[in-house]
């Protein structure tokens, strides 16, 4: 098929995300206007627990987005002033900003070429040169978990954390529905946030789940997503024993998740793993389409597709191709394709590299990576035919 930007008539638009809302979100939004309680009540109760039951851990905080679980859970882990937190240079700007919210200090780290992902072994070099870091936060990129467990004679990544003394805090905010091993992606360290933004794997519009089996994190977080208050309003609207009496136990955040959100919540998780298969399918496609494009290097998996969530496409831009990023992001816009550059790595955005004196050269996989990725469409109800046409534009400009 020759790329062009109509077929016949129909001008081709071919976004780079699409929502896929088709189940019962109608259903349960309604129920929550008839209801009257707009805010946290019972829906965003019930998500909690389904989620938690997804991943399977004890604890699902449901909150207002992935940044606010994030912050909530260094805070809950003890994260203080001048604690330094380990963090992967290639992510978006949340995962580092909320270190800066503790006035801790992040430490950025290199990544995978291919994956974009952190291996043991750049964990294990990152604590070397920093053995006083307190944490780290571990970041699921595109929806393919690091490899946080043992491989043969290797270890595994929560392996090195737990002997050097270290908590984990999971990103998982591309990372829904990710397997790693035997386990869920949400149940592995010591607390995992996860996203439902608007181009997530599934959605609340806006909002985001703390998940942990920890009694203290859970316990502390609960407490300060909604103003350091001691009891949730929910439950004291809904008990007969002295409704009107809280305390303030801690200068908490607004981080509560409302049941309008929660109810879309709910009708996105009876889907997800329907959505997560028809991810797959573009996928592959991909895979299957691209494979003889050497122009482009593809991501680079290290589990069973079926594990992964396939949140992001992203290849790499080979520096020899004929055309550089930004041309091809054009002349596939010209064409009606949609795409993105995830991400600018955060030692290249100046707040970070000015405060804390960062130099590209120390961080050369990522360098390598943010030259040439680029994001292409995928969303569950995108067609093969569609797919097609993408792979078709891409070896005819590149080829």
């Amino acid at each position: 098929m020759k790329c062009g930007a109509t077929i016949g008539a129909i001008p081709r638009n071919i976004p780079f995300s699409r929502v896929s809302c088709d189940g019962n979100e109608l259903t349960y939004v309604q129920e929550v206007l008839d209801s009257g309680w707009l805010t946290t009540a019972s829906k965003a109760q019930e998500f909690e627990r389904r989620f938690a039951q997804e991943v399977g851990t004890r604890f699902a905080i449901a909150v207002n987005s992935c940044t606010a679980a994030l912050h909530l859970g260094l805070e809950a882990m003890g994260i203080r002033p001048a604690d330094k937190v380990l963090v992967p240079t290639m992510t978006f700007t949340a995962s580092a900003e909320v270190i800066r919210y503790l006035g801790a200090d992040p430490v950025f780290l290199d990544v995978e070429y291919g994956s974009s992902l952190l291996t043991p072994e750049i964990v294990a070099e990152g604590i070397d040169q920093n053995p006083d870091a307190k944490a780290l936060i571990v970041v699921h990129f595109g929806g393919q978990p690091a490899p946080m467990f043992r491989r043969g004679d290797r270890p595994g990544i929560l392996e090195i954390c737990r002997e050097r003394g270290l908590k984990v805090l999971e990103d998982a905010a591309h990372a829904f529905p990710t397997r790693c091993g035997d386990r869920m992606v949400g149940s592995l360290g010591d607390a995992t946030c996860f996203s439902f933004y608007a181009n997530k794997t599934i959605t609340t519009a806006e909002g985001g789940m703390l998940t942990t089996d920890d009694e203290v994190i859970a316990a502390r977080a609960k407490v300060m997503r909604l103003h350091g208050i001691d009891r949730d309003v929910w439950t004291r609207f809904t008990t007969l024993q002295s409704a009107w009496e809280y305390d303030v136990v801690a200068p908490g955040y607004k981080y509560n998740m409302p049941d309008i959100n929660a109810a879309i919540g709910l009708a996105q998780l009876e889907r997800a793993h329907i959505l997560r298969d028809q991810r797959q399918r573009c996928a592959v496609r991909y895979f299957q389409r691209l494979a003889g494009l050497q122009a482009l290097d593809l991501p680079r998996i290290h589990i069973p597709l079926e594990d992964h969530a396939w949140h992001l496409f992203v290849v790499i831009i080979k520096p020899q191709a004929r055309v550089e990023r930004g041309r091809l992001i054009a002349l596939l816009s010209e064409r009606g394709i949609g795409s993105s550059v995830p991400y600018k790595p955060l030692h290249r955005m100046s707040y970070y590299r000015d405060r804390y004196r960062l130099k590209a050269e120390d961080y050369p996989r990522a360098e390598r990576i943010w030259r040439g990725c680029l994001a292409l469409p995928l969303y569950p109800t995108l067609p093969d035919e569609e797919i097609d046409y993408v792979c078709d534009c891409l070896h005819e400009i590149l080829g």
